[in-house]
């Protein structure tokens, strides 16, 4: 689920992003309505792009576990480095 109850979860949001897709790649928008439809997909984008950051972190920390054994432990995002160092 998302935190923001204005943000779709990712799903949603990808779901979203292909019928934008679909739209703008048939070319029958009128121009005001395509700026608005590749605003909102890079807004989606943003959205999944950060969504996916999140989950392969959480992997990461489950992977990183000692003995190679996987277990759950609490995810902050805020304390974790990305997979080359940057935060």
């Amino acid at each position: 689920m998302a935190s923001d109850p204005q943000e779709p979860d990712f799903e949603q949001a990808l779901a979203e992003l292909e019928k934008l897709v679909e739209r703008l790649e048939r070319g029958d928008l009128p121009l005001d309505e395509a700026l608005k439809a590749f605003e909102r997909g890079v807004a989606l984008t943003r959205h999944c792009q950060t969504a996916l950051k999140s989950a392969q972190q959480k992997v990461e920390i489950l992977l990183r576990k000692s003995g190679g054994q996987p277990e759950l432990q609490t995810f902050t995002g805020a304390d974790t480095e990305g997979p080359n160092g940057e935060r």
